[in-house]
């Protein structure tokens, strides 16, 4: 999911990669007129890449006379005439952005990421002379300072609120000359988080491990087999197999062949990415990136930039996260150390000699949960066809919220691989549009993850509908197989489909509350709430059924899994709290960094311990969660597990009630959690649907750290 916190409410611009050339009339621009497609839904099949660029352009200009007309508005500043007309504006430039980063995210090209490199200063420069100009902001704080006696509701004393905050964060107080220092750093760190993501991206499509021995097989399933002759044959290698840095590529080969040094080959391409001293190396890039950061945090009065970002979120200050990692940190690397333990046993009893490495982990995690629990993923994955698992997670909604899922296939699509659903609510009202994409390709880069080509929102008594997006990074059907989704596949696409519901259920009327526009330490906890549901027993039956037979999944099978459910958390926990602590010691430092990043990375693990046989879940030079936008989630990344406290103290309270699809409990998670969006206080909105705080032993015991 992306972070959805910047000042302006319909300008939502993380990753720039898509633009355009010049040159197309106003009236051949899709983006210059009304979406004439069904629920407004974006003209894919008009759009291209020329079009972007005259409408940035254009865009800017719009929402520069926008806020012109507020300026030199000669009436007494109020709500409507100034907050609301700041929120309401930027129109074009919202539109454009939003379909322009889906684009350079999910379906990119090198014309597009020129045009990022050349648009994205701009619209820093944008965003910032509206950020910094005093007269707007004279008016913001003329409004803000007589806030009690406005008579608003709580949506509006809370967009007051942003505004102001945002305004003040944004460098509105700051002295004309710390105020070009401020520009000029936003600006740099445009093109340096978009140098980053690209680099990655041009790393991860340039490894491959070419196998052109079938001995080399050895170990590897059919399916696995198959994907890796496909790969192949899509690059023109004949007679080889191929074996990508995608997820769904690289995983299933570390879990199941029997070649260690084939093994060590293709994860160390992994660890590396980013870390090869070549012209796409990243090291530089992040010293820059964080010593402007924290330039930018001293400009604002921050000591550190951690300091800075926090302040806006639940977490508060560094201190609190450090509590909440570390923690956690103790009990995650006990349970890690015993899992490493029982994997070196059975290395030993197999007659070898070598020690547990990073690289082994995969596969010698595969063969301790055969052993222990006689369960493994070939065994699983015939019953989760993605299809299947998609219908799941509609069926879950349906009964939990009471809305329904009608496939389209009139509404234009960006790519052959993604498809289209019209949610609709109980009395079959138009709620929103959702579209899905699931499968890798180079022009997308990897991970899974939530967007919005608009938001929810009201405006002059009309409810503006929702159009939501989810993208992941799953297995390909092959010829002969429908694409077979792992546990860990089918938990990213319930998790991805959490921020969905949580746009689509919006009933917000200000596009910068709505949606997921909460904290982003409170964002993470609808989309991982879900996950909870996908291995329930009573979900499970209701979608995961063989691709041959159409069998569900035996209660033999269910109960394997409910066993295996706390199996390897010591090594995800782990690897994801080294992950974050590596991100808020990055953006904790007081002094510009002069060091070496490698070292700087060593050194945060072994302060925290972490052992040789785990790596952080993201190393520094291929970490698109902190690096990859501005600010994504940098000072971030601590706020799944924050979240995660709050999804197991929330899915304890459906088991409470010996119901886990409660509708009751349902509807009540929808009015407070999905439908308030940022409107309230974060944790007065949980307390609503909870009753109490959030109890983290609920955490403890769903992982087995207890």
């Amino acid at each position: 999911m992306k972070n959805l916190f910047l000042l302006l409410p319909l300008l939502i611009i993380f990753s720039f990669a898509c633009k355009s050339s010049e040159g197309d009339s106003v009236m051949d621009n899709p983006f210059f007129a009304e979406y004439n497609t069904p629920f407004s839904t974006p003209p894919f099949d008009k759009i291209n890449e020329d079009h972007y660029l005259p409408a940035f352009i254009k865009g800017m200009e719009e929402q520069n006379k926008e806020i012109e007309i507020i300026i030199n508005n000669p009436d007494e500043p109020t709500f409507e005439n100034t907050i609301e007309a700041i929120e309401y504006s930027g129109n074009l430039l919202s539109k454009v952005s939003r379909v322009f980063n889906a684009m350079t995210e999910s379906n990119t090209s090198e014309k597009l990421q020129n045009i990022s490199k050349e648009i994205s200063p701009k619209l820093s420069k944008h965003r910032d002379e509206i950020n910094l100009n005093p007269k707007l902001f004279e008016r913001v704080k003329s409004v803000y300072d007589k806030k009690d006696n406005l008579g608003l509701n709580t949506e509006q004393a809370k967009l007051l609120d942003e505004y102001y905050k945002g305004f003040v964060r944004g460098g509105a107080n700051l002295n004309p000359v710390d105020k070009d220092k401020f520009k000029e750093i936003n600006s740099q760190l445009s093109l340096l988080t978009l140098q980053f993501g690209e680099n990655v991206l041009k790393e991860n499509n340039s490894f491959q491990l070419v196998i052109d021995n079938k001995d080399d097989l050895e170990g590897l399933t059919e399916d696995v087999i198959a994907s890796g002759a496909e790969e192949a044959a899509a690059k023109r290698l004949k007679d080889k197999w191929v074996f990508t840095l995608q997820k769904p590529s690289m995983i299933p080969f570390l879990q199941y062949s029997k070649k260690r040094e084939l093994r060590e080959k293709l994860y160390k391409g992994y660890l590396n990415k980013g870390n090869n001293n070549n012209e796409l190396d990243n090291k530089e890039i992040i010293k820059k990136i964080v010593n402007l950061r924290l330039q930018k945090a001293n400009l604002l009065g921050f000591k550190t930039y951690a300091e800075y970002v926090l302040d806006d979120n639940m977490a508060k200050n560094p201190k609190n996260v450090y509590e909440l990692l570390n923690k956690l940190l103790d009990p995650a690397l006990n349970v890690a150390k015993k899992e490493a333990a029982d994997m070196q046993k059975m290395i030993y009893n197999e007659g070898n000699k070598f020690k547990l490495a990073s690289w082994d982990w995969w596969h010698y995690a595969e063969k301790v949960k055969k052993e222990k629990y006689d369960l493994d993923e070939t065994q699983l994955t015939p019953y989760f066809k993605v299809e299947n698992v998609i219908n799941g997670v509609f069926n879950l909604a349906s009964n939990l919220f009471g809305i329904t899922f009608e496939e389209r296939t009139d509404i234009p699509v960006y790519h052959p691989d993604v498809k289209t659903f019209e949610v609709r609510d109980a009395d079959g009202s138009h709620i929103g549009i959702l579209y899905t994409d699931y499968y890798p390709r180079e022009s997308k880069r990897g991970g899974a993850w939530m967007d919005a080509f608009r938001k929810q929102y009201k405006k002059d008594g009309k409810n503006i509908s929702p159009v939501i997006y989810n993208v992941g990074n799953f297995t390909k059907p092959t010829a002969d197989k429908p694409s077979l989704l792992t546990v860990d596949n089918v938990n990213t696409l319930f998790h991805e489909f959490g921020h969905a519901i949580h746009g689509l259920l919006s009933n917000c009327t200000y596009p910068k509350l709505s949606g997921t526009a909460t904290p982003q330490d409170f964002v993470e906890f609808p989309s991982q709430v879900m996950e909870n549901w996908a291995m329930e027993p009573v979900v499970l039956k209701s979608y995961a059924k063989h691709y041959l037979t159409g069998e569900p999944i035996s209660d033999e099978l269910i109960e394997k899994i409910q066993k295996s459910g706390k199996f390897n958390q010591g090594f995800e926990t782990t690897e994801y709290l080294a992950a974050a602590l590596l991100d808020m010691d990055f953006h904790s430092i007081e002094k510009p960094f002069e060091g070496d990043v490698i070292e700087f990375e060593n050194e945060a693990m072994k302060k925290i311990g972490l052992i040789s046989e785990i790596e952080p879940r993201y190393k520094s030079t291929y970490y698109n969660h902190i690096f990859s936008s501005e600010p994504g989630y940098a000072t971030g990344y601590y706020s799944y597990i924050w979240a995660a406290v709050l999804d197991a103290d929330a899915f304890a309270a459906f088991k409470e009630t010996g119901n886990v699809l409660n509708p009751e409990l349902g509807q009540k998670y929808r009015k407070y959690i999905l439908s308030s969006g940022g409107t309230e206080d974060s944790m007065e909105l949980y307390r609503k649907f909870r009753g109490k705080d959030p109890d983290i032993k609920a955490l403890l015991e769903k992982r087995g750290l207890n």
